[in-house]
């Protein structure tokens, strides 16, 4: 997706140019920022611990774009731009989701083993097992719902909100990767404790993605669908139970 602000190095630091296109990060947009950020965790938890509002991911889609448009002048301040090079973001992408998986695997899913049963998957997703239509219908699910949508609503709206509290500084950045990935796990509350680990720690992954190629959203999104692709492929071929 193209937009009319110029893009800058697809892995450069991005703090510094944030603060130099918002010199009106003064208190008042601050405390804004910080009440759309509680707004948001608020429809999180709303949805997915208590199931009191809908599905929170095209709310915070809606709200985010609309947010970002008005308050910020466009969608290029969260890395929705075209990037200067598509070979490094597939890279990067493929890395974080390397990252991710193997953290997964060999870390995480040890290590809650020993507190909590199994993380649950989404409702249907085991009947993805040797049935290709089925597999192709999660394929669109993860990369439109999940790697757009999960994406653009928590690193991109929710990140960017977060980091407006500490004026986007690099701290307030990294700071924010950690409130947006708790989010994200209990975004996941419907796993049960060892999903909602194990997807706050995804969130760390991407997030750290973000940030260190220089706040490019692409990066995420297709590091996250390479992520959900994989877990389709290996349901689809019996390799994991």
């Amino acid at each position: 997706m193209k937009e009319s602000i110029p893009a800058v190095a697809t892995f450069a630091p991005a703090a510094a140019d944030s603060n130099l296109s918002h010199p009106r990060l003064t208190p008042a947009w601050r405390w804004l920022s910080l009440a759309e950020f509680v707004l948001g965790g608020a429809i999180v938890i709303g949805h997915c611990v208590y199931d009191v509002i809908p599905n929170e991911v095209p709310i915070l889609v809606v709200i985010g774009l609309i947010s970002l448009r008005l308050r910020d002048g466009g969608w290029g301040v969260i890395g929705l731009r075209w990037p200067i090079s598509w070979k490094r973001t597939v890279l990067f992408a493929l890395a974080a989701a390397a990252v991710r998986i193997l953290a997964g695997a060999l870390v995480v899913d040890p290590l809650t083993a020993h507190f909590w049963p199994a993380a649950v998957g989404p409702s249907g997703f085991n009947e993805i097992t040797g049935h290709w239509l089925i597999a192709l219908r999660w394929l669109f699910i993860v990369w439109t719902f999940a790697a757009f949508g999960e994406e653009i609503g928590y690193r991109g709206y929710l990140l960017t909100r977060a980091a407006d509290v500490g004026g986007r500084s690099k701290s307030a950045y990294w700071a924010g990767v950690l409130v947006v990935s708790v989010l994200f796990g209990y975004g996941h509350f419907y796993k049960g404790p060892s999903g909602i680990v194990d997807s706050g720690m995804a969130g760390l992954v991407l997030g750290a993605a973000y940030v260190l190629s220089g706040r490019n959203l692409w990066v995420c999104i297709l590091a996250h669908g390479f992520i959900d692709t994989f877990g389709v492929i290996t349901l689809f071929f019996g390799w994991q139970s």
